[in-house]
């Protein structure tokens, strides 16, 4: 599973000109299941991202979890993370998960994400979207649970 997290003042999602998931400070995760994982594979990777400690303390040192400071994730699936640009410049994406299996873990890993005690708004799988966000930082960070 691969997801790229950014850390957000605030983000939103809109389909046809209609918000359908909008937070306020907190994470936007764009998130890509791959071919062969599995739903242990996402409950690892929604338990790391609400610990990973990302968020400014007191000092203005990354020093404070999602949870810490109460925020909210933003999460929208993007098989474009599955992207392969090793041969040529179209990119291949033959290595993310099937659509329905891709679907499946898209709304495990939201749920997960949700039980870790974080609030958790999505986007709409397979759905055209327009990401809106406010990079807070700028703060991105890349996650492979491969890797």
């Amino acid at each position: 599973m691969r997801a790229l997290i950014q850390r957000v003042t605030e983000a939103r999602v809109e389909v046809g000109g209609a918000t359908v998931g909008e937070i306020g400070p907190g994470l936007l995760i764009l998130v890509c299941a791959m071919q062969g994982d599995t739903q242990a594979e996402a409950d690892r990777m929604a338990a790391k991202i609400a610990k990973l400690r990302i968020f400014k303390d007191d000092e203005g040192r990354m020093n404070r979890s999602i949870l810490d400071m109460g925020g909210a994730a933003l999460v929208v699936s993007q098989f474009t993370l599955a992207a392969d640009t090793a041969r040529g410049n179209r990119p291949g994406f033959s290595t993310a998960a099937a659509p329905a299996e891709g679907e499946r873990l898209y709304e495990h890993f939201a749920a997960q994400v949700q039980v870790q005690g974080i609030p958790v708004a999505t986007g709409r799988f397979g759905a055209d979207m327009q990401v809106h966000l406010v990079n807070d930082g700028p703060v991105t960070i890349w996650l492979d649970s491969a890797g």
